[in-house]
């Protein structure tokens, strides 16, 4: 254990074992063609923790690296890089392929971003070929992967796991495995981290030779999974820590939160000190004003308790104080020293053995009262948090009822040190975090919630996650868009991401800003219309002629007054778009009056009920990209299930079209099944119900709750009333295409809508699941013969089962009269892998002769699980 401190926090560096910096680039232990690449692109480095990381990896050696930089890729790709040269090194690895080294990274920004640094970094190096590798979760993806020939593969842990299916033998060639952001990998992927390492550790076992072996973890924050890590699965790392309050984690300083009324703070104290006289220990007491560092001392004094006090108006400088303080101790009476939070750093005191926090501390003076205690961190990585044996430094909070607000960020950092709580520390917590959210008010409401039903991080997150009545009603004008909830056309004009886009909702008949549209580009067709704007206004209205079409603009942002010139960019938003643009301020033009009176059409459109795979907050590009292509400017057909402000949520949301010289609509594709055909999006069930949670306060929109289950059939009218059935199971037998026409479909609940995932429907009720019963005195048991149910409804009444579900994008449906009555709330249904389990409660105890009123050749009796009794009549099947 070693510790460098070079009079700043920010060059604080815990090391288990001792290294040799190497803070210059010219003496750094890289390859001299990585260092030009470096130079070539404006490298100022090697930074502080890299001067420290770079010479343990760059020589293989596992690392494990914490500090504020340690999201930083840099810190590890410049000395695995030089490695990778070490030819000779790899001579004991089969020749199958190249590959030597994964990179997992928490999401697939992440890896694209170090995969752009490795293409980057490693144009200077023999034979080095990348590859970035983010599967969906079509099982057929990992056997179209070829990735021989490579040696680095930068994915994530889930990807991994999905290329080893196919790709055993990748295990064999691992030499290096890299796990960035380790901190959020353990958060987010902990059991699948911990499956990949098992697999390395087994691997390596039983490499033959000796190639070598190393793993990289860095991050910006210790977690306890990193210490399972360092014991089972690496060989002696060097730990390197530049953040001083992880390194205390690291170093197991004792965390205590003690709470307290503010008047009883001094008394609270004295208890703690009482406590610690039994031993001869050094404590340095931490407030942040001159007077209760006076009203301290003077009350440590009353109290028989010799102490030493340091604050900016103190006659004693720094350097009596440190004397004194370690004369006391010297001499057999413990130390204790009362001082501000600016004198710290002037005394240098790193031994002493308690910090005793008595005013709530912001997170950095956390970090530097922690440093004081520094020569008494553990170098031995504990077992746990109840590991006191190495235990040699407290800090004490003492929290009163009108501590700070930096409450949630202290929070955060106990239970990383894995600290007893308080429920006073969650009690203030959660009104800080209410406080900060009212703060939030004005601001817009978060996208993360809107488009998805969660923000995983609100904390951060410096959008609203609440109702603002002011500004979403008052931005209200769907209702005059929307003629018929369950069936709106909607043309999408910008794509933001996969199910978010902006554009209009289209009216079947006189569509206003259609005839707007025509009567504008008429109007500014003749020269002397154009009148161009000589001042332009922030937040004013203009005409903009882009070729033949003209547009509503709105300036969102002109240039400050001292930037002005005749002509300036200026950032214009479409309001009958929603994409904004920067143009040439000449390019504006004066809008009449009968142009401005229809309000903005723009409205936000997010489909519902499907989110990225793998827990990620972000869709991949490829989907964004393959829905943009799809649907960028055509007309789609949707119900609309939720609307708020100026934002419309639809499931579904349907391309339809007609099929060439016949009279027939087809539902072309649905977006949402689209997005999932990806592999890259999956259900999200929830995300409905959760907008309606969130808008509880207000009148919640159940257009259409009163639809039938499926449509019946018609004769064709129009396209967005027409799709075609398909002829997909036996016992969905239809007559011919060519006389079958239904209407687009929804299958209802408001927060639970379902479309038709491939636009198929069958006559009438859909595919009837095949199902076995049997019975016993107070109950009837029906299992339902369906692979991997999803989207599954059960609806029980006194005398009736309606279930339905889809698999592999068939709709199943069984509507069941009951021979007998049944209680329909104590009635239940569980989904499993291959069937449905439903359990009808009996209203009368006693055996059923029959199960249904009408016979129905899909239903039977279940023999493997009956039990006959000697004076049972005969049951019939159905």
């Amino acid at each position: 254990q070693s510790f460098q401190n070079l009079g700043e926090e920010k060059n604080f560096v815990f090391l288990s074992k001792k290294i040799e910096p190497s803070s210059v680039l010219e003496t750094a232990p890289l390859f001299d063609g990585l260092k030009k690449e470096l130079g070539r692109n404006n490298f100022s480095g090697p930074t502080f923790t890299e001067s420290y990381c770079w010479p343990p990896v760059a020589r293989g050696f596992d690392v494990v690296a914490i500090s504020h930089q340690g999201n930083d890729p840099l810190l590890y790709i410049p000395p695995v890089l030089t490695f990778l040269q070490l030819e000779d090194a790899y001579k004991a690895l089969p020749n199958t392929s190249r590959v030597c080294m994964f990179i997992l990274c928490p999401g697939w920004k992440k890896a694209q971003l170090v995969f752009d640094l490795l293409k980057t970094y490693g144009k200077g190096c023999r034979h080095f070929h990348p590859m970035l590798i983010i599967l969906g979760q079509n099982k057929e993806a990992a056997s179209h992967v070829e990735i021989r020939g490579c040696e680095v593969v930068v994915t994530t842990p889930y990807n991994f796991l999905r290329l080893l299916e196919r790709n055993i033998w990748l295990l064999c060639r691992l030499c290096h495995l890299v796990l960035d952001e380790i901190e959020v990998l353990f958060s987010d992927t902990t059991e699948q981290v911990f499956t990949i390492l098992d697999r390395y550790k087994k691997a390596t076992a039983q490499t033959q030779g000796n190639p070598p072996h190393q793993i990289i973890a860095v991050g910006t924050q210790w977690n306890k999974h990193i210490t399972p890590l360092v014991k089972e699965f690496m060989n002696d790392p060097y730990v390197v820590i530049t953040v001083i309050e992880e390194a205390a984690i690291f170093g197991n300083v004792q965390q205590v939160v003690q709470p307290c009324m503010s008047s009883n703070k001094t008394a609270e104290l004295l208890k703690i000190l009482d406590f610690t006289q039994r031993n001869l220990q050094k404590v340095l007491i931490f407030t942040d004003s001159i007077n209760e560092v006076e009203m301290i001392h003077k009350a440590l004094k009353s109290n028989s308790i010799v102490s030493l006090k340091k604050h900016k108006e103190s006659k004693c400088n720094a350097g009596c104080v440190l004397e004194r303080w370690r004369k006391m101790h010297s001499s057999g009476t413990p130390a204790v020293l009362v001082l501000t939070d600016d004198c710290l750093q002037p005394l240098g005191i790193t031994d002493a053995t308690c910090v005793i926090h008595f005013s709530f501390p912001s997170p950095r003076v956390f970090g530097q009262r922690l440093h004081s205690t520094t020569d008494n961190f553990c170098s031995v990585i504990k077992d746990s948090a109840l590991d006191q044996e190495c235990t040699k430094a407290k800090s004490v909070i003492l929290l009163a009822e009108n501590s700070s607000c930096y409450a949630p960020g202290i929070l955060h950092y106990l239970r990383r040190a894995e600290a007893e709580i308080p429920q006073e520390l969650h009690d203030l917590t959660a009104r800080v975090l209410e406080s900060e959210e009212d703060e939030k008010f004005s601001r817009p409401l978060c996208a993360s919630l809107k488009t998805f039903g969660i923000c995983k991080n609100r904390t951060a997150c410096p959008d609203r996650h609440q109702i603002n009545l002011s500004i979403d009603i008052a931005q209200n004008i769907l209702d005059e868009m929307i003629e018929t909830p369950e069936r709106v056309t909607i043309l999408p004009l910008l794509i933001v991401h996969a199910t978010n886009y902006f554009g209009r909702i289209v009216k079947k008949e006189k569509d206003q800003y259609t005839i707007l549209e025509k009567e504008m580009n008429d109007y500014f067709k003749v020269p002397g219309h154009r009148i161009s704007v000589n001042t332009v206004e922030k937040s004013e209205f203009y005409g903009l002629r882009e070729q033949a079409i003209c547009h509503r603009v709105q300036v969102v942002e002109v240039p400050a007054r001292e930037e002005e010139t005749v002509v300036c960019k200026v950032t214009i938003k479409y309001i009958d778009e929603g994409r904004t643009s920067r143009v040439n301020s000449d390019q504006l033009l004066h809008l009449p009056a009968r142009f401005r009176s229809l309000p903005p059409q723009a409205v936000e459109i997010i489909v519902c009920r499907v989110k990225p795979i793998d827990n990620e907050t972000e869709w991949n590009p490829k989907v964004t990209d393959h829905i943009d292509h799809k649907i960028k400017g055509k007309l789609h057909h949707a119900k609309v299930v939720h609307t708020l402000g100026k934002t419309v949520w639809v499931d579904p949301m349907v391309r339809v079209s007609s099929l060439p010289g016949m009279k027939m609509w087809i539902n072309e594709y649905n977006i949402r099944a689209e997005i999932l055909s990806t592999g890259l999006g999956t259900d999200n069930a929830e995300h409905v119900a959760e907008i309606q949670k969130l808008c509880r306060q207000m009148p919640v929109s159940d257009h259409a709750e009163n639809l039938e289950h499926l449509a019946g059939l018609e004769e064709a009218s129009s396209p967005q009333d027409m799709s075609i059935q398909e002829n997909s199971a036996e016992s969905c037998s239809a007559p011919a295409i060519q006389k079958m026409f239904l209407n687009v479909f929804f299958l209802d609940d408001v927060t639970q809508t379902k479309e038709a995932e491939d636009s198929t429907v069958h006559q009438q009720k859909g595919c009837h699941p095949q199902i076995k019963w049997f019975q016993d005195n107070e109950t009837v048991t029906l299992k339902v013969q369906i692979l991997h149910a999803a989207d599954s409804k059960c609806k029980f009444s006194k005398e009736k089962v309606v279930f339905s579900a889809y698999s592999e994008d068939k709709l199943y449906l069984a509507d069941l009269e009951l021979h007998q009555s049944i209680i329909a709330e104590k009635s239940t249904c569980v989904i499993k892998d291959t069937e449905a389990v439903i359990l009808l409660v009996k209203e009368k105890q006693g055996a059923w002769y029959k199960l249904l009123k009408n016979k129905n050749v899909h239903v039977s009796l279940d023999f493997e699980h009956w039990e006959e009794s000697e004076d049972e009549r005969p049951f019939t099947v159905g």
